[in-house]
């Protein structure tokens, strides 16, 4: 993602962990605009409900981009009930070939409690491989924190807790405010 057209904006931190039958998707409440802290509480991860199955979403980057990709997932959910992998493809496919959606600086992390996928505005729809996903300015540290915690006995919602926390108090432009969404099939 790129911060060109923005120089002084950061992202944030959501993270993604799957484990058991269960998956959390949580991220910090910041928003930041060059040094400066705008925002301590934004929500970041929402449910999203299109035709009555739930989808956890959490974004990184412009709120209104943000937006507009979760209104576009919506519809493409509601075309694809129960599809969250074939709609999230297509959503990238668009975002990839749309001259609009081309423009937009977010990242999402998604989840309908099965699966947790990663899509982004070059086309990638990607799937972790050890069942922990994370992104944003503070989603390296994030990530790092909860592959070293997956093998414990803590819950996704505690590992996404934890890992959340180290990596607020890493990076700058992440708080300990969290959004914690869970969900399982």
């Amino acid at each position: 993602m790129s911060n060109e057209s923005f120089p002084g904006w950061h992202g944030t931190t959501i993270i993604g962990v799957k484990k058991n039958d269960e998956v959390v998707i949580a991220g910090d409440g910041q928003v930041s605009l060059g040094q400066t802290v705008i925002k301590g509480t934004a929500r970041k991860v929402r449910r999203l409900s299109p035709g009555g199955f739930g989808i956890v979403a959490g974004f990184a980057g412009s709120t209104a981009d943000a937006f507009t990709l979760l209104e576009r997932l919506e519809a493409k959910l509601e075309a694809t009930p129960g599809q969250l992998a074939r709609a999230s493809v297509e959503l990238a496919k668009d975002w990839r070939t749309d001259k609009y959606l081309q423009k937009l600086e977010a990242m999402l992390i998604v989840s309908d409690g099965k699966d947790i996928f990663v899509i982004t505005g070059a086309g990638d729809v990607l799937e972790p491989e050890h069942d922990v996903a994370a992104i944003g300015s503070g989603g390296n540290y994030a990530l790092a924190a909860a592959r070293g915690m997956m093998d414990s006995d803590r819950t996704a919602e505690q590992i996404a807790r934890d890992a959340m926390a180290i990596a607020a108090d890493i990076c700058v432009y992440t708080n300990g405010n969290l959004t914690v969404e869970k969900i399982s099939k």
